[in-house]
């Protein structure tokens, strides 16, 4: 039985890796015969096929919690998408969430799965080939299940945003990317200067010293891949938005997305005491990167702080940590402890962009 599921485990990898290899071969042969097939088109026709071209978009981790809302808001979307994934398992996860209806069955046309390791440049370019946009989402787990979210952990993400950058920028099909970074890259911020302002947006950054200072690791973590994704974007001529989000929250979210729910909430009563706590619902999420993507060739640039709400009262705390399954004390206890000065969270930029961009989808529908 052991030998006989072997093969099987091996046949059904190479069938994936043979599936991958032909998606990369097809995009490549149908950008040899580019010209060939402009030659004689109409300025009308054209323009359809940059628009089909311009729906192809490619999601990493696209089997985790924030990746799975994503997919489905891009399909609703009309886009075809290709869902990046590290492995055999992922892949089988997906299948899964095929047949449970976590994701939409009538687009299955307009998926495909493409196995690749963030550790491999060459690998993330294969992938991302043919595609107009791609969105890193950032999706890490623990491997082991048990520390949350470790300070190795957090190298890996920072290396991964870097191999995922230098990917997209030397991709040409590749026009913009999305990087999802998180709000905790904005709060963490050293509360002992005196002309630290009051107001946290866009503009705000952590720092990185008192984020190891204190072993925030996932903070740090977001914070130093945001940062190199950055730096990479301006060196290669990248064009790249990122969205800063607060605890992602939705059905079951605590227990689909349990190591960075864990993770996100330490320094929970530091976060709670300064008006910093803050939640999106994953749905919203998704919807706010579609709206940035889209607007990246007129509007949109920079950073953007993503939330719906602000825990800002005992009782909220408690229902928060009710939903989670931890004891409210984790969020809300001993808040006296921290200096009482109260910190205003803006995301006025996003909601800007997203009044405006909402208007055309209901005009375009």
């Amino acid at each position: 039985m052991g030998i006989a599921r072997a093969q099987d485990e091996e046949s059904e990898r190479r069938e994936f890796e043979d599936f991958r290899k032909t998606l990369v071969a097809l995009a490549a042969t149908e950008r040899s015969k580019e010209n060939d097939d402009f030659k004689g088109l109409t300025s009308s026709h054209i323009a359809d096929l940059d628009l089909q071209l311009d729906k192809l978009v490619c999601v990493t981790s696209g089997v985790s919690f924030l990746g799975l809302a994503l997919v489905n808001r891009l399909l609703l979307r009309g886009y075809s998408v290709r869902i990046l994934v590290d492995n055999q398992e992922d892949v089988e996860k997906l299948r899964e969430m095929q047949v449970s209806g976590e994701m939409m069955m009538a687009c299955n046309n307009k998926i495909s799965v493409v196995i690749a390791k963030q550790t491999e440049i060459q690998g993330l370019m294969e992938a991302f080939d043919g595609c107009r946009g791609v969105f890193h989402t950032s999706a890490f787990v623990d491997p082991s299940g048990i520390s949350g979210y470790s300070k190795s952990m957090a190298e890996i993400e920072v290396k991964a945003s870097e191999n995922v950058m230098k990917a997209c920028a030397r991709t040409s099909s590749v026009r913009n990317c999305v990087l999802t970074s998180s709000l905790l890259a904005c709060i963490w911020r050293d509360s002992s200067q005196h002309d630290l302002p009051l107001l946290v947006n866009h503009d705000s950054w952590s720092n990185e010293a008192l984020c190891m200072e204190k072993k925030l690791w996932f903070a740090l973590g977001k914070l130093k891949a945001e940062k190199v994704a950055w730096k990479i974007a301006e060196e290669m001529s990248l064009k790249l938005t990122t969205i800063c989000p607060g605890l992602i929250t939705g059905p079951q979210f605590s227990h689909r997305n349990p190591t960075a729910t864990i993770a996100y909430l330490k320094g929970a009563q530091e976060m709670y005491a300064k008006g910093l706590l803050a939640t999106v619902d994953v749905i919203r999420l998704a919807e706010a990167h579609v709206a940035v993507f889209e607007a990246m060739n007129k509007t949109a640039f920079g950073r953007y702080i993503c939330f719906d709400r602000i825990i800002a009262r005992d009782e909220e705390a408690e229902k928060l940590a009710s939903e989670i399954g931890i004891p409210p004390n984790r969020i809300c206890g001993n808040s006296l402890e921290f200096i009482p000065t109260h910190f205003e969270l803006s995301n006025k930029k996003l909601i800007n962009l997203m009044s405006r961009t909402i208007r055309n989808w209901h005009g375009q529908s």
